[in-house]
């Protein structure tokens, strides 16, 4: 009866978080255990409380309906930056991420507003990233960095817009159709208030910027100097009263309660806090928060959040935790696994317009809710189903290399992480656990991949590194390759538990594991990419190691992936070391070819104008048939050198198959049928092609904008996994109908 309990439980939760998807084309939803990564700009509707908009620096947005019990995640095709509520409709919300986004049925769909669709000319994708810049040259605005819309006129629209260092505040009359400049601005504008008591004809507007805030009253405008350079400047109005005005700075934090005239420091208990978020209710300035950390109390280091209710006369520590956990904050899963300091102390801080109980604050790896003014914190990241096991509610913030299998156990599956290391499920997806324990402390930021012994059941192996997002080329502009850490770890329990397992290795950031199936069982023959050290080889099941270089040129060889053909032949991706649009220098990554074991290595041609090969794959059935999966060139308007090139003959000569797609991040082959081949990448696209790589459709209902690579789901025909850089993994049905999702512009929908 108990287990039957606990698997209407699991079921359940399974179910809600589906159905909190079930709107996409193929039922794609997110998996994992959630949260896991940077939130930002927590924002709460003035309508209804349970309607809460995040953001992440890793280009997915979330929206809850529920007060954060489950949370959709949607895409703009970029980073968004603020949320903005309209004051008047309860539907309509704005955001903003390349451009100024709209929705007017409560964050199901967006549309493009600036600039305006007609004045598109294209999307510029020139970074590693494939960042976006829409091109539209006769764009008024141009970048945006804050906005307010009027409370009492929805058609009334401020923006402050155009160069960092010198920006504007622009109107708009007519819901955002034109627009005109009205003054000039300060630099760096991060926020704009409008005096909710001030007419409508003569709105008075206050402009936070980290060093003045601007007051704004029909043509005439004031500066007020802040006392320091400020972190976070946050703002509210009293009845017939001037604005309170917070902020924090790295010389503590500031109060003023007559509109910026005077400001006071903010005496928080203890000694030597640093602040860095703070908060106030825009209707009820006299309760605000704000994030601390570095405090020295009662001979301890203290982080976490204090709350004033008189305007800052006196603070209290409502979120106060050192080495403990405190016990009015409840976290899901990250404080069990990481301890307390993992997340850290909020990065933001958003408190309700109409109510001043009800405070998110999100951090490193979570978000976090009060709604009793900080008495108690509660985690809306995660949901518990059993034990110590935990499923996303839809807000994850996670990259991820690998979903794999055990072969022995179709309900045992894992997800291969970036700073979480290795997650575990039991329940075939439907909860997680994490499962790096044994792995060493600086190894544990990220596990790269895992490969099981096919024959001996319980055995795997993984390789780590305390060094993550390889191989990006910000992770080598300021460390050197030759400090990474990391190595292969070894299981026999079926990845509960991990030993050490490198000898002969020296430190690297070991990216890649393959296992040769013919090979002995006893004596398994095992292969690693160490990036920056070149290809390792085990001949006695990862016990000991050794390098195999000879005919890798590279100095300090980005080794990054491996491929085998049935015949035995290996394969070794070199990534590319430059970033800036160059080829044929010795920056250019590469491609090798060994038919010994490694023990010799010849380079093939690449395609012409690649330098960049990120993944391949080799036809099962036809071994000189390689599928290579390249990084575009900082060149032209949509990058160069990128997409799929096809080899026939073993990798002399090459050509284009997908091009479409500039930004590939590998390529897969369907192991049921060798015809069907999936791509993608970093232009918010999965591809598939069911004729050998002839033809490409996209895949509908996938629109992260970082997708990694696609691993075909071995129990359901026609579904897959998806990997992601900052998604978490996606599931869900290559056949589901072809239709705009989240983005309703047409010429701004991902895959043109």
């Amino acid at each position: 009866m108990k287990l039957k309990i606990i698997i209407g439980v699991i079921l359940a939760c399974f179910l809600c978080v589906a159905g909190a998807g079930a709107e996409r084309p193929g039922n794609f939803r997110v998996i994992g255990p959630g949260g896991g990564g940077a939130m930002f700009n927590p924002t709460i509707s003035p309508h209804d409380p349970n309607t809460v908009l995040v953001s992440c620096d890793m280009t997915g947005s979330y929206i809850t309906h529920d007060g954060g019990r489950t949370w959709r995640m949607f895409n703009l095709r970029g980073v968004v930056n603020f949320f903005a509520f309209d004051p008047k409709n309860p539907k309509t919300i704005y955001a903003h991420a390349t451009g100024l986004w709209r929705s007017v049925d409560g964050g199901e769909s967006w549309k493009l507003i600036s600039p305006a669709p007609s004045e598109v000319k294209g999307v510029k994708m020139g970074s590693d990233h494939a960042d976006e810049i829409i091109v539209a040259p006769s764009d008024v605005l141009g970048q945006i960095y804050a906005m307010a819309i009027d409370p009492e006129d929805s058609n009334v629209l401020y923006v402050a817009a155009g160069q960092k260092e010198h920006p504007a505040l622009f109107l708009s009359r007519d819901f955002g159709n034109t627009w005109q400049k009205q003054l000039g601005l300060p630099a760096s504008v991060r926020h704009i208030w409008i005096d909710p008591s001030s007419t409508q004809k003569s709105r008075i507007l206050y402009i936070g910027g980290p060093d003045s805030i601007v007051t704004v009253n029909g043509g005439s405008q004031r500066n007020l100097d802040l006392p320091a350079h400020a972190t976070d400047v946050s703002l509210g109005f009293a009845q017939g009263a001037s604005p309170t005005i917070y902020m924090t700075s790295e010389s503590g934090a500031f109060v003023s309660t007559d509109g910026g005239a005077n400001f006071k420091a903010a005496a928080l208990p203890g000694t030597g806090a640093k602040v860095r978020a703070v908060a106030t209710s825009l209707h009820h300035p006299e309760i605000a928060y704000v994030s601390y950390s570095d405090l020295t109390l009662e001979g301890s280091s203290w982080m976490g959040v204090a709350k004033t209710s008189n305007a800052g006369r006196g603070w209290q520590l409502i979120w106060k935790e050192s080495s403990k956990a405190a016990d009015n904050v409840h976290d899901a899963w990250i404080t069990p696994r990481f301890g307390v300091t993992w997340g850290e102390n909020p990065l933001n801080i958003t408190v309700a317009d109409q109510d001043p109980n009800l405070s998110y604050a999100t951090d490193l790896g979570r978000t976090m809710r009060t709604t009793d003014g900080g008495a108690t914190w509660n985690a809306v990241y995660s949901r518990n189903v059993s034990d110590k096991s935990w499923t996303t509610v839809g807000l994850d913030v996670t990259t991820t290399y690998g979903v794999h299998f055990d072969p022995f156990d179709a309900k045992r599956m894992f997800i291969t992480y970036t700073d979480i290391g290795a997650f575990r499920s039991e329940d075939a997806g439907l909860s997680w656990t994490s499962t790096t324990i044994g792995v060493p402390e600086a190894w544990t930021n990220t596990t790269y991949w895992m490969v099981f012994d096919p024959k001996v059941k319980g055995r795997v192996w993984s390789v780590n590194s305390g060094t993550h997002d390889l191989p990006r080329p910000k992770m080598w502009r300021h460390t050197a390759v030759a400090t990474y850490q990391g190595g292969v770890c070894r299981s026999d329990d079926g990845g509960k538990t991990w030993t050490k397992s490198n000898d002969g290795m020296e430190p690297t950031a070991a990216t890649h594991i393959l296992l040769d199936p013919t090979s002995p069982v006893d004596s398994r023959v095992l292969y690693v990419t160490g990036f920056g050290r070149g290809v390792y080889k085990s001949v006695d099941g990862g016990h000991s190691w050794s390098l195999k270089n000879r005919g890798i040129t590279q100095a300090e060889p980005f080794a990054w992936r491996l491929a085998r053909s049935e015949k035995g032949t290996l394969y070794v991706l070199i990534a590319r070391r430059s970033e800036d649009g160059s080829i044929g220098t010795t920056q250019d990554g590469a491609l090798y070819r060994s038919n010994d074991g490694a023990e010799h290595w010849e380079r093939l041609s690449l395609p012409s104008g690649v330098n960049a090969p990120n993944g391949l794959a080799v036809d099962p059935e036809s071994p000189n048939r390689l599928y290579l999966a390249a990084w575009a060139r900082a060149s032209g308007q949509h990058g160069e050198g990128g997409g799929i090139y096809l080899s026939e003959d073993g990798g002399k000569s090459w050509r284009s198959i997908l091009d479409r797609d500039q930004h590939v991040y590998d390529v897969t082959i369907d192991s049921r049928d060798s015809k069907i081949l999936y791509a993608a990448g970093f232009e918010s696209s999965v591809w598939r092609s069911g004729d050998k790589g002839e033809h490409w459709e996209r895949v509908p209902g996938f629109n992260f904008k970082w997708a990694h690579r696609v691993i075909p789901d071995p129990e359901h025909p026609g579904q897959i996994y998806v990997t992601t850089f900052g998604g978490s993994v996606w599931h869900g049905s290559v056949d589901g109908k072809s239709e705009p999702v989240d983005i309703a512009t047409p010429v701004m929908e991902p895959g043109q």
